[in-house]
């Protein structure tokens, strides 16, 4: 048998039961009373097993759709977001195997999206840095980014420059830096920004 070692109320309707097996769960006032959970209560291992898939494992999976309704999200971020709900590690991972059956969660569809949409104005470098970031595993990046992405880093520069309104000779020292530092930070390389730039040798 385990026994129910501490009730807590969380408010909204919610308590935090925790056992001797060192196992917590959160659950609404509802299903604890349903099973009869209240401190010192005692529990058999299979009961605790159904009600850690049939309560808690299914509303994981209902949350996970639900996060995935509101918008796309890389398994980390998934995952990240149910831990944050203080759901166990097996109803997480369960609720993750079911939306990847159904590929409602596809780390490489989301990376190629990702590329697609953000290449023109991000390097090659920044869009694995972000990528990795959300938690895509390196190789899916890779994949991705050899299916996506363009290559063309000299047309992200110039279109980047005239969006920012940029012209060399037009530009002082402080503006020509400014810029300069801009295109570093999205993690162009030096010698490809210089060259679209058409620096001063003065600079």
């Amino acid at each position: 048998m385990i026994t129910v070692t501490e009730y807590e109320s969380l408010g909204k309707g919610k308590l935090r039961v925790r056992f001797d097996n060192e196992a917590e769960l959160i659950l609404y006032r509802g299903e604890a009373k349903q099973w009869k959970l209240r401190e010192e209560a005692e529990i058999s291992e299979e009961d605790y097993q159904k009600l850690l898939t049939e309560v808690v494992g299914k509303r994981a999976k209902k949350r996970a759709m639900h996060l995935l309704e509101r918008m796309d999200r890389t398994e980390k971020q998934l995952r990240d977001k149910l831990e944050d709900g203080k759901y166990p590690q097996v109803c997480i991972d369960e609720a993750i195997a079911y939306v990847r059956k159904y590929h409602y969660i596809d780390d490489y569809r989301y990376a190629c999206t990702f590329i697609r949409y953000s290449q023109e104005k991000m390097s090659r470098l920044q869009l694995k840095m972000k990528l990795t970031q959300k938690g895509v595993p390196r190789d899916v990046i890779e994949k991705a980014l050899e299916e996506e992405y363009s290559g063309e880093e000299s047309a992200q520069i110039a279109r980047l420059l005239e969006k920012r309104k940029f012209v060399a000779e037009e530009a002082d020292e402080r503006e020509f830096q400014r810029t300069y530092q801009y295109l570093l930070r999205r993690g162009f390389r030096s010698s490809d920004i210089l060259k679209v730039m058409k620096a001063k040798p003065e600079f």
